[in-house]
């Protein structure tokens, strides 16, 4: 699945600091590759311990994890929806994702010149916001003028495109993001194609210095505080340690560098995994001797689904769908183990699968 994440920011934040730090990521104790795909994007590998116990168990030929992709776009400055700074640019680079990850600095360091001279995450976030609002208020008030005339003239589905643009129109004025218009399912679908750069999910993370890894840091409280009423997860991040850790090539040294700084988890893994989660995808498995194998699929996907992510022959000649637990094959050791206790599930095409499900896919073509 081609879904991105973008890294967006001030410049001097971290986000590229950030970026590398995910390219030299290492998943577990296996050294799964980063691919570059463009200059500025990268395919990164999703952690998943999960995929390392079925490893265990199979002991396979290979083990394929699953990915996302995520694309540095250049620090954006004032002015970015009017082009300042090459804008028009740096945002079309940010309708093309799926989801924005913004940066914030959280940290003092007189050797680092911020941009506005002071750190202050709250008021660079913002400008971030302020820019990608206007450039969203722009293409409401440009579709509103089309829609405005069919509505007037009895079409319904113009109608409701009409009153749902009038309801982002008043949000982005207050200078609130578009995704805090509260909007229903189907009335989302009426308005898919508007592709609002506020609408998009969004993960700020705060880039602090190392002593405030664990327990952030008066800028993270003000962030916290200024995100309240968005829909929107926070995440504290020392880039700099992450960039020291990334260097190191033992699992082993990784590990005591986090214990050292009081972290079960370095921030770059958690950073995957919210990313992940962000994009609103969740995996399923396929394991045996030959492979294991981690799939990326979006929540809420029936069973022939799924099957087609694999092969599109799965999905067009789709029968129905065998189902172990994750739990119950980590617990019994094996796919026959679990065929023996009746803990494999028979589901036929409206079977919605969930993270972790262990997939077999039985198919006529």
């Amino acid at each position: 699945m081609a879904l991105q994440c973008g890294i967006v920011g001030l410049p001097n934040v971290g986000k590229s600091t950030l970026f590398n730090c995910l390219s030299n990521a290492r998943a577990q104790a296996a050294n799964f590759p980063f691919c570059t795909i463009e200059p500025n994007v990268g395919v990164i590998t999703v952690p998943d311990e999960r995929l390392m116990k079925l490893a265990e168990i199979d002991n396979p030929k290979r083990v394929v994890p699953t990915t996302i992709e995520i694309v540095d776009i250049a620090g954006l400055v004032k002015g970015a929806s009017k082009g300042e700074g090459l804008g028009n640019k740096f945002l079309a680079n940010i309708r093309n994702t799926n989801a924005i990850i913004h940066v914030l600095r959280c940290f003092e360091n007189d050797n680092i010149t911020h941009v506005d001279g002071t750190v202050d995450p709250v008021r660079d976030k913002g400008i971030i916001d302020t820019e990608l609002q206007l450039k969203d208020l722009e293409t409401i008030e440009n579709r509103i003028g089309k829609c405005q005339k069919q509505a007037t003239a009895g079409d319904k589905i113009a109608k409701r495109q009409y009153d749902i643009l009038l309801q982002y129109k008043e949000a982005l004025e207050k200078g609130l993001s578009a995704r805090t218009v509260e909007l229903s399912a189907e009335e989302r679908k009426v308005v898919w194609d508007l592709n609002l750069l506020t609408d998009k999910p969004v993960l700020y993370v705060c880039n602090v210095d190392e002593a405030s890894a664990v327990t952030g840091n008066v800028h993270t409280e003000a962030v916290k505080a200024a995100i309240a009423d968005e829909h929107a997860e926070m995440l504290i991040v020392a880039a700099s340690a992450e960039a020291d850790i990334a260097e190191l090539e033992a699992f082993e040294e990784r590990q005591m560098f986090l214990q050292d700084m009081g972290l079960e988890e370095s921030g770059v893994s958690r950073l995957i995994k919210a990313a992940y989660r962000l994009l609103d995808l969740q995996t399923f498995f396929t394991t045996g001797a030959d492979e294991s194998r981690a799939w990326t699929f979006r929540r809420g996907m029936k069973a022939p689904e799924t099957a087609g992510i694999i092969h599109t022959d799965f999905e067009r000649g789709f029968i129905r769908a065998e189902v172990i637990k994750y739990a119950d094959y980590v617990e019994l050791g094996s796919e026959r183990a679990c065929r023996d206790v009746g803990k494999i599930g028979i589901e036929g095409k409206e079977y919605t699968v969930e993270d972790g499900d262990i997939m077999h896919f039985l198919f006529n073509v």
